[in-house]
């Protein structure tokens, strides 16, 4: 009878000994585990913590009296192997009382997992920073958030556990912060993909802090201070380390087993290591990359469970082979989803393999039929065999069957042109006719076919004026949100009348939004003898800069999670359009309505929420609901007043003794029109001084005051320059003041010395500085609003700005001025 021993459950070791005793009902079988649970799902760990999955129970798979019961294992918790004799064949066993004991074996499977990485940063010992790695670590966080009712939570680390752990918190209402080394989120996603992913935590309420490095953890009576490299300090009630993991194998040091560089265990296509009867399987070892047979790591529960039925096979003398990982994955995030399968482009340009890649933007199935949502895919082809190498997809549905379809391909080896003849289920309500892995093959075909040739979001960097002309061929209206620069617009429904305004001794570079109109184009104009490409992917396929307004907290409250959308056809799409596009579009729209009829939109644009507040209250139509839930703000409004006896004009006093019977009553500001906007155009020195003069003055007098702020005037309100800009951009950055320190006066300033005059003489006179007079106005209340379309034009960032500012559009300014009887132009 032979004696087998695995050390380690959870995935591989449990599959591995489940799938013995199915092979083998006569062997002797023990596994050992260092951990109270034998077999858990510690995939599910961050949604228990969320209270997503609400039954603890539910995670553990198995236990030592279900594995006795159903296979006859001897199962043994608590129990530590500490040193592997490869020679004797013997193991030594730890339990949790300290005592120690030896056991032989004729065959020895290890899966010993993998531990948190705990990098030599000063305060890492802290009790107020965790690890998510196993049931105790979880039972650990659960009870830290609800002793201390924590408030505030930073997660450093931007892999799949902390990405899915930063989301869970934050559906416990917890304030948190997401803290990751790279300039990206998730490594497996190339960064024009990973940004619509890191959009999507910003847009939920995540602090996401990317090319931010902890150097420090400081403890601050109840609170923990995270000092960064940048030296940002990020405050939080409690830390949870995911920086990654390495293998748990030091107990195998003195082994004789051979391990890699980073202790991971070196094993051949069999899953057997350099010791006779030894195997290993799971995130402890190095396995080979299906597609480049190169080594690597991928710690994943799918590959460990395939390997544990393969060491099972071997011991049962089946002769099995693991032919490697393709490091398949998924991940959830709140209402979106990103998978990747394969190489990406990062890997692609270092092993030097010679590439072409696919962006499209398909429907999950059927545009007609209801609910039909865009997938961003992106997909990478050898370009000297047409074999498939990887793909990566981002979407609300049909994420995960892209994904598995083209994980299967890539297995069989398939190329683009076997994704064309690819037959797959249809009906409107699941899939396209032309499903989107047959579109990734039909792209690629014209590729290879000489049909379509692409330019890229970088090779608009190197853009020749001489020599190229950008033709944006959307149509006018969509213009509203923004073009590439230095680009020409003709629609392609007028391209046929208008060609003959394009000069044929340039090369033209077409795009739409998502790429299809932009290639129809290239087809066009290239029979028409003109040198054409087309920008692969459109320009959502550019990446965003992620930013949080400050309107934004106000989205984020329980009426907005609780809110649900019944019936999304019923709204109006305008997500993409920026300020002034949606109020535009929605003029349109109620001018052609009958008094009292709705209408319902969704935008995206973060300003939106502000400026149909103030839209509505100008034009007289009514504002019925505004919610915002997954980053897209849903408003219905009513063409016409609604008639209400709250409407009166009479104002309403209320005494003391009557406020009981507002309990349960909403609040709401009672307004009249002695309010004051300050429209800030000038970026000087002396006008800026004397706006804010005005404006905390006029709040002293009990005047509600707005100052918004445009184009030069936005110099006032700058604290840094930001490096990573357009060429346009960093022009405009030259010219322009860095912060209010460098503001120059409108007369006589000479080099900057009659800013320093000024300046001179106010200290002297002991006169707020113009510093000194921001801050004031801040503290007391002015509501100070940086005009966002100006913001875009020159190229501003939010990062640029001073803190606790708002950012809106016309829409919000108009209604101010609208409840104002001073309006100053500066």
């Amino acid at each position: 009878m032979k004696k087998i021993l695995i050390v380690g459950g959870v995935a591989g070791g449990a599959s591995t000994v489940t799938r013995l005793r199915r092979l083998d009902e006569d062997s002797e079988i023990i596994i050992f585990e260092r951990g109270e649970y034998v077999s858990f799902a510690n995939c599910g760990l961050p949604y228990y913590i969320g209270g997503v999955i609400q039954n603890r129970e539910s995670l553990l798979v198995q236990t030592p009296e279900s594995l006795k019961a159903r296979f006859n294992l001897d199962v043994r918790v608590n129990s530590e192997v500490i040193e592997v004799n490869g020679k004797d064949k013997k193991v030594k066993v730890k339990t949790k009382n300290g005592e120690e004991y030896e056991e032989t074996y004729d065959f020895l499977v290890l899966a010993p997992g993998a531990k948190p990485i705990f990098p030599p940063i000063k305060g890492i010992e802290n009790k107020k920073i965790f690890t998510l790695r196993n049931i105790n670590d979880m039972d650990k966080i659960k009870a830290e958030i609800k002793k201390h009712n924590v408030k505030k939570a930073t997660v450093v680390g931007g892999g799949y556990v902390g990405v899915e752990t930063a989301e869970n918190l934050k559906h416990l209402g917890i304030d948190t912060t997401l803290i990751e080394a790279a300039p990206h989120i998730l490594a497996p996603f190339d960064s024009e993909i990973s940004n619509i992913l890191e959009y999507e935590l910003v847009n939920n309420g995540i602090n996401l802090m990317t090319s931010e490095k902890v150097i420090e953890f400081q403890e601050d009576k109840n609170e923990i201070n995270i000092k960064l490299e940048s030296e940002k300090i990020v405050t939080a009630d409690m830390v949870i380390l995911s920086i990654g993991v390495s293998p748990d194998t030091k107990f195998l040091q003195n082994s004789g087993i051979n391990l890699g560089e980073r202790g991971h265990i070196l094993v051949n296509d069999k899953l057997e290591t350099n010791i006779d009867g030894v195997y290993a399987l799971g995130d402890s070892i190095i396995v080979k990359n299906y597609i480049t047979n190169e080594d690597c790591a991928i710690p994943l529960a799918g590959p460990a469970n395939r390997q544990g039925r393969i060491v099972a096979g071997n011991i049962a003398g089946r002769e099995e082979k693991y032919g490697g990982s393709l490091g398949t994955a998924i991940i959830k995030i709140f209402e979106l989803t990103g998978a990747s399968t394969g190489l990406n482009e990062r890997a692609l340009k270092q092993l030097n393999i010679s590439y072409e890649k696919i962006y499209l933007h398909p429907n999950n199935h059927a545009a007609y039929y209801p609910g039909a949502t865009p997938i961003t895919i992106k997909v990478i082809y050898n370009k000297k065999n047409r074999q498939v190498l990887g793909a990566q997809a981002v979407g609300i549905n049909g994420v995960d069957k892209f994904i598995d379809v083209i994980a299967t391909s890539i297995k069989f080896k398939a190329t683009i042109d076997d994704l064309t003849e690819l037959e797959l289920a249809y009906a409107p309500p699941f899939l396209s006719a032309k499903s989107p892995a047959n579109m990734v093959g039909f792209i690629g075909k014209n590729i290879e076919d000489n049909l379509l040739e692409q330019v890229f979001i970088p090779d608009l960097k190197n853009y020749n004026k001489k020599d190229t002309v950008i033709l944006d061929v959307r149509e006018e209206l969509e213009l509203i949100s923004g073009n590439l620069e230095n680009s020409i617009n003709i629609p392609l429904s007028e391209l046929r009348k208008r060609y003959s305004e394009l000069s044929k001794d340039k090369e033209i570079w077409t795009y739409c939004a998502v790429g299809l109109r932009g290639y129809i184009a290239a087809r066009f104009l290239s029979q028409k003898g003109y040198k054409v490409k087309n920008l692969a992917g459109g320009i959502e396929i550019e990446e965003k800069e992620l930013v949080k307004t400050q309107a934004e907290d106000n989205f984020l409250n329980k009426e907005s999670i609780d809110f649900k959308v019944k019936k999304e056809d019923e709204y109006l799409d305008l997500s993409g359009l920026s300020c002034p596009g949606p109020l535009v579009k929605i003029k349109e729209k109620i001018d052609k309505l009958q008094e009292n009829e709705e209408l319902k939109v969704k935008v995206s644009d973060p300003g939106f929420y502000n400026d149909i507040q103030a839209w509505s209250k100008v034009t007289k139509n009514s504002l019925l609901s505004l919610n915002k839930k997954d980053g897209i703000i849903y408003a219905t409004l009513q063409k016409g007043s609604v008639s209400s006896p709250t409407n009166s004009s009479k104002k309403v006093s209320t005494s003391i003794s009557d406020s009981s019977s507002l309990k349960g009553q909403e609040n709401r500001i009672i307004e009249d029109n002695s309010n004051m906007t300050i429209v800030v155009f000038s970026g000087d020195l002396d006008k800026a001084i004397a706006a804010f003069i005005i404006a905390n003055g006029a709040l002293a007098m009990g005047k509600k005051v707005t100052m918004f702020f445009t184009f030069w005037g936005l110099s006032i309100l700058k604290k840094k320059n930001l490096s990573k800009k357009s060429f346009i951009e960093k022009m405009f950055a030259m010219m322009l003041p860095k912060n209010s320190q460098d503001l120059p006066v409108s007369k006589m300033n000479f080099f900057g010395i009659g800013a320093k005059m000024i300046r001179n003489v106010m200290k002297k006179k002991n006169i707020m500085s113009l510093e000194e007079l921001i801050k004031k106005a801040k503290d007391i209340g002015v509501n100070i609003t940086a005009c966002t379309m100006s913001m875009d034009v020159m190229g501003i960032s939010e990062e640029e700005l001073i803190d606790g500012i708002n950012y809106g559009g016309v829409g919000q300014y108009l209604g101010e001025a609208e409840k104002s009887n001073n309006n100053l132009f500066i």
